[in-house]
């Protein structure tokens, strides 16, 4: 690898983003002659991370996901080389606390559903979807991007016990349990970022990180009529349905969305004990979940920092302005940007995509003896708090 030459055929046009992660280039393939996104790992980054990443993207080809080009070693430097995407990020469009127009908000939500819906076919949970994450194509395509803490069914997990990941803007309930990721999982980030792309805000906000994880686990969100009177009905009931704290009760994964948006089936499946059993990850979950839900809220407000957290671009879903509440019957609609040079995101550092790893180190023990170990029969699931993360940029795909 020379400075400016990886493989001995992509060469480096423009360093796009640099991170404790990896570094981004916008370069040109000499063999096809096209450009393409080249992803180098930072010298201490997570290899496994990055290597998992390549794979999970890699076992999809869909429409509505970034393709993979290629993947490799060059003196002893792991990369990555990506489809580069000219339009952007779904951030980027994204007016300023007002909604997406309805067409496009349709358009962009069947386009992400369609893409969820193809990886969950292939048991890839992406865990941390959200506006950074959806970039488009030169015809205004949405493509689902950055599998970088992408849960792969059956593969070896990259997170500890008890640990969390997501972006606390759109995590849901059960991450912030420290619960297992299924597709219903990506289901309820569809559902936030649905509710934003409909009314111009989260359904919830808070500047702290801590706290609107909290929200997410514990208060319903506030209706989309509440802000938008005159939302389509049909998809502001999918939102609702996404959002619903029991991931049992909502559409149970990417296709369910999609067969809603095509308008063949319901948004909320009916809720029956065959497909709770095969929804949770265990039997018996369901009925452990309120005991577990309350001792996490007990951890929660007693401030205890006794687990490994990973909170990606902790996206703290700032309030919104005072005049909020005088304006939310109206709505601006921005037209789809046809510049094939963009602009750099203005939302860089809340929702690019960021892995940032926090362990907090338990204190030390002491000679007290404790409680003894409960007898065999009983089982004790401790849920993890959350601390506030340290945000690192490492973004996948995007464009100069």
């Amino acid at each position: 690898m020379t400075a400016d030459l990886v493989a001995g055929r992509y060469r480096f046009e423009r360093r796009l983003s640099k991170t404790t992660m990896a570094e981004v280039w916008l370069a040109d393939d000499g063999v096809l002659e096209r450009l393409v996104i080249v992803k180098l790992l930072a010298p201490d980054a997570d290899l496994r991370r990055f290597e998992r990443e390549a794979r999970a993207a890699a076992t999809l080809a869909h429409p509505n996901i970034v393709q993979v080009f290629d993947y490799g070693e060059d003196e002893g430097r792991p990369y990555m080389v990506l489809e580069y995407l000219p339009g952007g990020t779904l951030g980027e469009r994204l007016p300023e606390g007002a909604a997406l127009g309805d067409e496009e908000t349709r358009q962009v939500a069947t386009d992400v559903a369609a893409g969820l819906a193809h990886a969950h076919q292939h048991g890839v949970i992406h865990r941390d979807l959200k506006p950074g994450n959806v970039l488009f194509d030169e015809e205004g395509r949405a493509k689902v991007a950055d599998f970088g803490i992408a849960h792969v069914v059956g593969a070896d997990t990259l997170t500890e016990e008890g640990m969390i990941v997501g972006t606390a803007a759109y995590i849901s309930p059960e991450q912030v349990a420290g619960g297992t990721a299924t597709p219903a999982t990506d289901v309820y980030a569809f559902g936030v970022l649905l509710h934003r792309l409909l009314t111009g805000r989260f359904p919830f906000e808070s500047s702290n990180a801590l706290e609107l994880a909290r929200m997410h686990r514990d208060i319903d969100p506030p209706p989309i009529d509440a802000f938008r009177p005159d939302a389509p009905p049909d998809l502001a009931a999918l939102a609702t349905a996404a959002l619903a704290k029991d991931p049992v009760t909502r559409p149970p994964d990417g296709a369910a969305l999609y067969a809603a948006l095509q308008g063949t089936e319901p948004p909320s499946p009916p809720l029956d004990a065959d497909a709770a059993t095969i929804r949770l990850s265990a039997p018996g979950r369901r009925r452990r979940r309120p005991m577990t839900y309350a001792f996490a809220g007990m951890v929660l407000l007693a401030g205890g920092l006794a687990a490994a957290v990973i909170i990606a671009g902790s996206h703290s879903a700032a309030p919104a302005s005072p005049t909020r509440a005088d304006t939310t019957s109206t709505r601006s609609h921005r037209t789809k940007s046809t510049s094939t040079v963009p602009a750099p995101s203005p939302i860089t550092t809340k929702a690019t995509t960021a892995v940032t790893s926090t362990k907090t180190t338990p204190p030390p023990t002491t000679s007290t003896p404790g409680p003894p170990p409960p007898p065999p029969s009983t089982v004790t699931k401790t849920t993890p708090s959350i601390t506030a993360p340290t945000t690192t940029a490492a973004t996948t795909t995007a464009r100069p």
